[in-house]
């Protein structure tokens, strides 16, 4: 399946959903890394982003959990981008799916929350995530969608720098579940759009 990007807006605010895709050669402000609380690398994103940004990225982390301790559930932490073409990692640790309930949820749309936050505090323009928690951990994917994107929808309506926030979506499977998670959205009553392609694509 070739890349697919599609685009919702709100005003000024923009969320596309592109995949399947690599999130190591986004280009945007930040990507985000779906991490692990010892902040030391791992399988998954997580791996892809140490591998591709290369040793400052460990280095960095490394001095975190030294002067802060593991990274919290829920919670966020910056990094340089190391090699990648963004020029920062936003790592944030999403929870380990159990029995689903409303903590877990919590947890989970804190990770949005506060890596959009930080974002917008280093006044970033543009920022990627992937699909938090929803491979080794164990989210449901279709549960997962809905937090997310109901979660990036809210906290943009009050970012002062974050415009566009891109979900770069490994696989189709995945793509259109958080695209479907958007569509739902909307029809509830939503501000934001349906713009489908951006730029004209065909």
């Amino acid at each position: 399946m070739a890349n697919t990007t599609l685009r919702f807006t709100n005003k000024s605010k923009v969320v596309e959903f592109h995949g399947p895709a690599d999130i190591t050669l986004e280009s945007t402000g930040a990507i985000v890394n779906a991490a692990n609380s010892s902040l030391m690398g791992g399988g998954g994103v997580d791996g892809a982003i140490h591998r591709a940004g290369g040793p400052a990225i460990f280095q960095e982390c490394k001095k975190y959990v030294s002067e802060n301790g593991r990274l919290v559930v829920g919670k966020a932490m910056l990094t340089s981008g190391g090699r990648l073409k963004a020029k920062y990692v936003i790592h944030t640790v999403g929870p380990i799916y159990e029995r689903g309930g409303a903590q877990e949820a919590g947890l989970l749309a804190s990770c949005y929350r506060e890596s959009i936050r930080l974002a917008d505090d280093y006044r970033l323009r543009s920022m990627s995530f992937p699909a938090i928690s929803t491979g080794a951990f164990g989210y449901p994917l279709h549960d997962a969608a809905g937090i997310a994107v109901t979660t990036v929808f809210q906290a943009l309506e009050d970012t002062r720098n974050v415009e566009l926030v891109r979900f770069v979506l490994f696989d189709a499977s995945t793509l259109w579940a958080y695209v479907g998670a958007a569509e739902t959205a909307v029809g509830k009553g939503s501000e934001w759009i349906f713009e489908g392609l951006p730029g004209g694509q065909p």
